[in-house]
């Protein structure tokens, strides 16, 4: 995903990677549109309330939280892609 969101390649915007968002690191940040995109791999089958809590933290900081599954960014990137890019228009109107 990361060659897909880096060097304002996304439709202009700056995307960063594993930022610090206290208390949390996430793995994509937007900070104009205050859009976090998680790249969830097996790990995260068994700690749904640990997500749950983090998601809902980092909302209420203002953020808009996407989590794509692993094997969704690497089996239907361009569907990944297009719900990223409608987030970004709906947050940031471009």
């Amino acid at each position: 995903m990361w060659r897909h969101l880096r060097v304002h390649r996304f439709d202009g915007y700056k995307f960063r990677r594993q930022v610090v968002i206290a208390p949390y690191i996430v793995d994509f940040v937007c900070l104009e549109a205050m859009l976090i995109n998680e790249a969830d791999g097996g790990q995260h089958s068994g700690q749904q309330a640990y997500d749950e809590k983090r998601t809902a933290t980092l909302q209420r900081m203002g953020y808009r939280v996407l989590r794509f599954w692993n094997h969704e960014i690497l089996g239907d990137t361009e569907a990944v892609l297009e719900r990223i890019a409608s987030v970004l228009r709906e947050r940031c109107g471009r």
